[in-house]
C-alpha cells in the first residue's frame, strides 16, 4: 500500500514554527511520505535571508517596533494577493503540483491563505493549521481558511472559541517538541536543590550576559550557558563569568541536547518563543523569562502564569529576586511549580498531532 504523502509548510522567522515541523515529520514518517518545505525561502531566499535576519534585530534590539508591526498584521487581508508573497504563491504552487500531496500541514499563519487561492485550479485537500502562539492569538491564525487548528493547550482552545472559532475546528495536542521529551528522567519535586542547576539561554544582547550570570550565580547555583548561535559574539562575555566563578559555569555552543539538558535542570532561564518555553513544559522545568518579543511571546507568558509554574524576570535582579524566592523555604516554591507542571506537561505532544493529521488523511 503506498504511504499518504503529507507536506509539511514552515518558516524561519523565529524557531517555533521550524521546531514544530521538524518534530511533526519525525513522527509522521515512519509511516507516511513527509515533506518540510519554506515556500518563502523556495520562492526568495535572498529576500529571505535578509528579512529573516531583520526579524532578529527587531525583535532583539527594538522590541516596541516589532510590536507595531505585530498589530499590524491583525489588520491585513491576508485573502487578497500580496506582491511580496507572490515568488512564495509560486513556489508553492510548483510544490503542489511536483509532490501531490494528500493533507496540507501548516506551521505558518500566512500559507492557508495562499492555498485557498492555489486550490482554485488544483485539487483541494484537508489543510492542518497547528499554532504555535499561546492564548494571546493573531487575527492571521484565527482568520485561517484551514480546516482544522492544532492548538497547546486549553486555555488557548477557550480563548479562539471566545473569537468566534467553532469548537469543532480546534483540538488539544500540545506544541510538537522532539519525543525525546517522552523518553527522559525528569527532576522530581523531591530532588536535591544544592546546588541549584539553572539553565540559560541568552539573547545577542551581549551587556546582559555578565549581568544576569552574575545574578544567578549569587545564589547556591550551577549555571549552564547554552550560547547557539550567538556563540562567536557572546563567548568572550560568558568566558570572563566562568573564570569568575570556577567550577561553577559550563559554557555550551549549539547543541542538539536541550531536551537533556531541560531535563536535568531545575530551572530555565530563556526567552519567550513559543518552541523554548513548550519545551520547559515538557521537560517539566520551571521557567524565568527574561526576554519577551512582543505580541506573539505574550501569550506565552501568559500561560506560564496561569499554570503557575514561570514568570517574567526581564533583568538581572529580577531574576535573582525570583531565584531567591524559589529557593526560599527549603524550595517550597519551585518544589510547587514542579506539581504544576507534572499535572500539565505534554511530553508526547509531537505523536499526539500526528495522530490527529493522520486520522484527517482522505480514506482514513
Amino acid at each position: 500500500m503506498d504511504k499518504a504523502r503529507i507536506l509539511i509548510l514552515s518558516a524561519s522567522f523565529g524557531d517555533g514554527h521550524n521546531t514544530a515541523a521538524h518534530h511533526l515529520a519525525q513522527a509522521l514518517s515512519p509511516r507516511n511520505e513527509v515533506r518540510i518545505a519554506d515556500p518563502c525561502d523556495l520562492g526568495s531566499p535572498k529576500t529571505n535571508r535578509f528579512l529573516c535576519k531583520v526579524y532578529r534585530e527587531v525583535t532583539t534590539y527594538t522590541p516596541w517596533l516589532w510590536a507595531l508591526i505585530y498589530r499590524s498584521t491583525d489588520r491585513q487581508d491576508f485573502t487578497k494577493p500580496l506582491p511580496l508573497l507572490k515568488p512564495a504563491e509560486d513556489a508553492l504552487g510548483t510544490l503542489l503540483d511536483e509532490f501531490l500531496p494528500d493533507l496540507i500541514v501548516s506551521t505558518y499563519p500566512i500559507y492557508p491563505y495562499i492555498l485557498e487561492r492555489l486550490f482554485k485550479s488544483r485539487k483541494k485537500v484537508p489543510i492542518v493549521t497547528v499554532i504555535t502562539d499561546s492564548i494571546e492569538i493573531n487575527a492571521a491564525w484565527t482568520r485561517s481558511p484551514s480546516d482544522h487548528l492544532l492548538v497547546t493547550d486549553n486555555h488557548t482552545r477557550e480563548s479562539l472559541i471566545t473569537q468566534k472559532i467553532a469548537p469543532e475546528r480546534i483540538t488539544i495536542t500540545g506544541f510538537p517538541v522532539s519525543p525525546r521529551f517522552g523518553e527522559l528522567t525528569k527532576l522530581t519535586s523531591d530532588a536535591h536543590i544544592s546546588p541549584f542547576k539553572v539553565l540559560y539561554f541568552p539573547t545577542s544582547r551581549s551587556p546582559h550576559v555578565r549581568k544576569i550570570m552574575r545574578s544567578v550565580l549569587e545564589h547556591d547555583t550551577h549555571i549552564t550557558v547554552v550560547l547557539g548561535h550567538n556563540v562567536r559574539r557572546l563567548y568572550r562575555k560568558a568566558h570572563e563569568i566562568k573564570q569568575e566563578y570556577p567550577h561553577r559555569v559550563t559554557l555550551k555552543g549549539w547543541t542538539k541536547k536541550v531536551p537533556d539538558l531541560l531535563c536535568s535542570h531545575h530551572l530555565v532561564v530563556g526567552k519567550a518563543g513559543g518552541a523554548t518555553v513548550h519545551e520547559a513544559l515538557a521537560a517539566q522545568c520551571p521557567m524565568l523569562v527574561h526576554h519577551i518579543v512582543p505580541g506573539q511571546e505574550e501569550g506565552n507568558i501568559e500561560l506560564l502564569e496561569r499554570l503557575e509554574v514561570g514568570r517574567p524576570a526581564t533583568d538581572p535582579q529580577k531574576i535573582s529576586d525570583a531565584i531567591g524566592r524559589l529557593l526560599g523555604d527549603k524550595g517550597a516554591l519551585w518544589r510547587q511549580q514542579k506539581a504544576n507542571l507534572l499535572a500539565h506537561a505534554i511530553p508526547d505532544s509531537a505523536a499526539n498531532a500526528a495522530k490527529f493529521i493522520e486520522s484527517k488523511l482522505p480514506d482514513s
